[in-house]
């Protein structure tokens, strides 16, 4: 039978890997096959994708990642310290700091500021800059959150494999 801390590590481990796949789908499909698109309609597609991804099952693995890594990590904590723990520490730093860091500091401010931009109804020079202003920066912010959460899950990954401490 599984243990309390064993289960919320698997749980942890699920939801990182699930994150992880989200952020490197968009890098390696999403965000190359819109960047084939005119101005006026990447910008209403990722309008659309930003409002789409604002849903209770992307939210709460968005969010339970940023609990159930801690919580993970803090029921793997011992007098003296294995190397369970450490991995752990690790990856849950990486999703902090990589990936909801990067994603609330940086992300969503960007998103925000094109939620509100009038696509409709902007001049061709408008949508080009835009874009331009958009596009670089928000696929090298993406890129910084699917390399930490792929180390995050590489981490959780190692803690997983090691033997059960006691």
């Amino acid at each position: 039978m599984l243990s309390f801390s064993r289960l919320l590590l698997l749980l942890a481990a699920l939801t990182t890997a699930l994150m992880a796949g989200l952020f490197y789908s968009w890098s390696v499909s999403v965000t190359p096959g819109i960047g084939r698109l005119q101005d006026a309609a990447y910008l209403k597609a990722f309008q659309e994708m930003n409002r789409a991804i604002l849903n209770p099952v992307f939210l709460s693995c968005f969010m339970g990642t940023a609990l159930l890594l801690p919580a993970a990590t803090i029921l793997h904590y011992k007098e003296v310290m294995r190397p369970r723990f450490w991995l752990l520490a690790g990856a849950t730093l990486c999703y902090l700091i990589g990936v909801m860091g990067v994603t609330m500091m940086g992300n969503v401010p960007m998103n925000n500021s094109l939620d509100v931009f009038p696509v409709e109804t902007a001049s061709l020079e408008a949508l080009a800059q835009k874009r331009a202003s958009f596009e670089g920066p928000w696929n090298r912010l993406n890129t910084i959150r699917t390399v930490c959460a792929t180390l995050s899950v590489l981490l959780v990954v190692l803690a997983c494999m090691g033997q059960e401490e006691r």
